[in-house]
């Protein structure tokens, strides 16, 4: 069985990184917080570590948008 989507809580440190990894591996990922500036925060470092990525030639710029496409997010 193959996952396709996950839910992650919580949009901190582990979060974030636990969003990016499955993101970068093809899942849907619905990230959650009780507050929206840790979503935008959150957010913010996946793109930063995805520019990273690029500059070490490990991605494209497509590849980056095609990652953070598959993140959407949530208050609850």
């Amino acid at each position: 069985m193959e996952l396709q989507s996950i839910g992650v809580i919580g949009a901190g440190q582990m979060g974030n990184g636990i969003a990016h990894v499955a993101a970068q591996a093809g899942c849907r990922v619905h990230l959650m917080d009780v507050n929206e500036e840790a979503l935008t925060g959150a957010l913010a470092i996946i793109a930063k570590n995805l520019d990273r990525q690029i500059r070490k030639n490990l991605i494209d710029s497509d590849e980056k948008d095609r990652i953070i496409g598959r993140i959407g997010t949530g208050t609850a």
